[in-house]
């Protein structure tokens, strides 16, 4: 298992930038992909970006060169997220894939308005 723990969140201009940190815990070694969800109210959970750990990414259409996902080491997950929209507000998740098993944190709040 792993716990996964987001932080960074909180409310900035259309814009701005925002940088989000997922701290992950337990059997860190045998992650095999990670990842940032959202989920905006009344929407369901879509991916925004994800790395794998040879660190082949995939993003999200909406936010392709605007973030960037990476990893600071095997227990931390960041996404810088740039030029932000209203359209990106959402609760974000942090993700962590082991043995075909997901795990997820609790989520962070990112609210993008003026």
């Amino acid at each position: 298992q792993v716990q996964l723990v987001e932080s960074g969140g909180g409310l900035v201009q259309p814009g701005g930038s925002l940088r989000l940190s997922c701290a992950a815990s337990g059997n860190i070694f045998s992650i095999s992909a990670m990842g940032w969800y959202r989920q905006a109210p009344g929407k369901e959970r879509e991916l925004v970006a994800a790395i794998s750990r040879g660190v082949s990414t995939n993003y999200a259409d909406s936010v392709k060169g605007r973030f960037t996902i990476s990893r600071g080491d095997l227990k931390t997950l960041y996404l810088q997220m740039n030029s932000l929209k209203p359209e990106d507000t959402a609760f974000y998740y942090c993700s962590a894939r082991i043995y075909g098993m997901d795990y997820w944190g609790k989520g962070t709040l990112v609210t993008v308005s003026s």
